[in-house]
């Protein structure tokens, strides 16, 4: 199968350099918004990202993604990764009130 990633008969051509496209560093522009949005609304937006990560790996992993590209390979230990997070997000956001 020509073009399979990794594939013994995968098909190979030279592009010159001046055809290749620049990088993109959109994935920075994407962690500075991020940042950005956490610092501005602090533990909510946590509790945000993490629940709506959590939902996307949790619906992935019943449709049988076992490995990630995450950090943390396993699934199961990128759920418990967003689970912990959406905890000690609830904490912060409740611990003013509370104390």
């Amino acid at each position: 199968m020509p073009g399979a990633a990794g594939g013994a008969d995968q098909e190979y051509r030279y592009v010159p350099p001046e055809q290749v496209p620049p990088f993109d560093p959109l994935r920075l522009c994407v962690f500075a918004t991020v940042s950005l949005v956490t610092w501005l609304a602090g533990p909510v937006a946590l509790v945000a990202f993490a629940g709506l990560g959590l939902a996307g790996y949790v619906r992935a992993r019943r449709a049988g993604l076992t490995r990630s590209k995450c950090f943390l390979r396993d699934t199961r230990l990128v759920i418990g990764y967003l689970a912990l997070l959406a905890v000690v997000g609830v904490v912060a956001a409740v611990w003013p009130f509370v104390r």
